[in-house]
């Protein structure tokens, strides 16, 4: 993780190096995180964080993943975070019960991969051995927020059934 800059990005400051779950892991650094940042942070300034993370992002998980030899390492998390900050972002104002409800979500997509996700994950995927371009490090980012989409989704239609 010390050896690049992208290191620290791609695998979320150090957790993605959770020798179990670290999807998961990642996830909740980026809940923790949320929590912390949403109290200095307005719309446009998560606007602009999550458009440049994204930027910086797909550098970092490119990098990342040549210098790993990976297409898509399970230690890279900074998809997670991106993706569900997302999420947060636009479910905000809700409380922690909303919030544990869209983790919840978000982790069922991003690992179980139904439909739409399978499809955009399978849809820049590098082989195993083979050389990792932008492309790649792309897909990385990619299938997160259509995991996060799928998440928002289901809260938007959940919301307009209850309310």
């Amino acid at each position: 993780m010390l050896r690049h800059p992208a290191h620290w990005i791609a695998l979320g400051f150090g957790s993605g190096l959770s020798p179990k779950a670290p999807g998961t892991v990642g996830t909740l650094w980026a809940w923790m995180a949320f929590l912390v940042l949403d109290l200095w942070l307005g719309d446009v300034q998560w606007a602009w964080l999550i458009g440049g993370g994204t930027l910086v992002g797909w550098w970092a998980c490119t990098v990342t993943a040549r210098n790993l030899r990976t297409p898509d390492p399970g230690s890279i998390v900074w998809d997670e975070v991106l993706a569900f900050w997302l999420v947060l972002w636009l479910v905000t104002p809700a409380g922690l019960l909303g919030q544990a409800v869209a983790f919840g979500l978000f982790r069922f997509f991003d690992a179980a991969k139904p439909g739409p996700v399978r499809w955009a994950d399978g849809l820049f995927k590098g082989e195993r051995g083979r050389p990792v371009g932008w492309a790649q490090g792309f897909g990385i980012l990619f299938d997160d927020f259509v995991a996060a989409g799928c998440t928002l989704l289901v809260i938007a239609l959940w919301r307009s059934l209850m309310g």
